[in-house]
């Protein structure tokens, strides 16, 4: 118990000597909270130096793609039509959970901003729905049906960029299902960029494992009924 307060003092210190630093080189900073610094904080290992790097340059890049400081679904009607991505339920410890489907993305339909401006306005969607004291959510990553013409790695990275260095600490675990042998070359490649951090989180679930491993974290009434369970699917503008 000691080690752990003596660790979030710690944690609390380097918050204020961080938040210190960033809003001398940016005053937006003060409007932003303490989580939020912390998320930085732990996402660098604690590194005050890095992480204010990081947040400035979050900061910087939000707000020059995002200057109304929100995603409107005019602005992503192109990715919203393919339906690939769902939000509905949580998992045991109170994390919403999401479901994308890799089979249905069109890198062909849309541009690279398009898609980039998609992953943050689910990103801000997921994170607005977060139950009070919970910073992470828990993501399902389906592959059913992905082939050649739905790989896209300039959108894989564009997006892992997006997470780890805008959004870090927000994923909590990462299951990807119904992985087909192929996308394992794509995979290989987008492999390097991932952080050690959030490497930790990516779990491979085989087929006739899924539904035990899902339930292992999700209750029955919260998993997706596409995975056996009891919750109906939601695309994430509906919810």
């Amino acid at each position: 118990m000691e080690v752990k307060d003596s660790k979030n003092e710690i944690e609390r210190s380097k918050v204020g000597i961080m938040r210190a630093l960033v809003e001398r080189e940016d005053p937006s900073a003060k409007e932003v909270d303490d989580l939020m610094i912390r998320r930085f904080l732990r996402a660098r290992d604690l590194d005050i130096e890095k992480a204010s790097t990081l947040f400035l340059k979050c900061l910087s890049w939000k707000r020059a793609f995002v200057p109304n400081g929100f995603i409107s679904e005019s602005e992503v009607t192109t990715q919203l039509s393919h339906k690939k991505f769902c939000m509905q339920g949580h998992d045991k410890k109170g994390r919403p959970i999401v479901v994308g489907f890799g089979g249905r993305h069109k890198p062909d339909e849309g541009s690279i901003e398009e898609f980039k401006r998609f992953v943050v306005y689910c990103l801000e969607r997921i994170c607005a729905k977060m139950p009070q004291g919970q910073e992470k959510f828990v993501a399902i990553g389906d592959l059913d049906g992905w082939g050649y013409a739905c790989s896209d790695i300039r959108g894989y990275l564009a997006c892992l960029s997006i997470l780890q260095d805008c959004y870090p600490e927000r994923l909590g675990k990462l299951y990807i299902v119904h992985a087909p042998y192929i996308f394992m070359t794509v995979w290989k490649v987008v492999y390097p960029f991932i952080d050690k951090n959030t490497k930790k989180k990516i779990v491979f679930v085989e087929k006739k494992k899924m539904k035990s491993t899902l339930l292992e974290d999700i209750d029955e009434s919260q998993l997706p009924d596409i995975y056996g369970g009891k919750l109906p699917l939601v695309y994430i503008q509906d919810g």
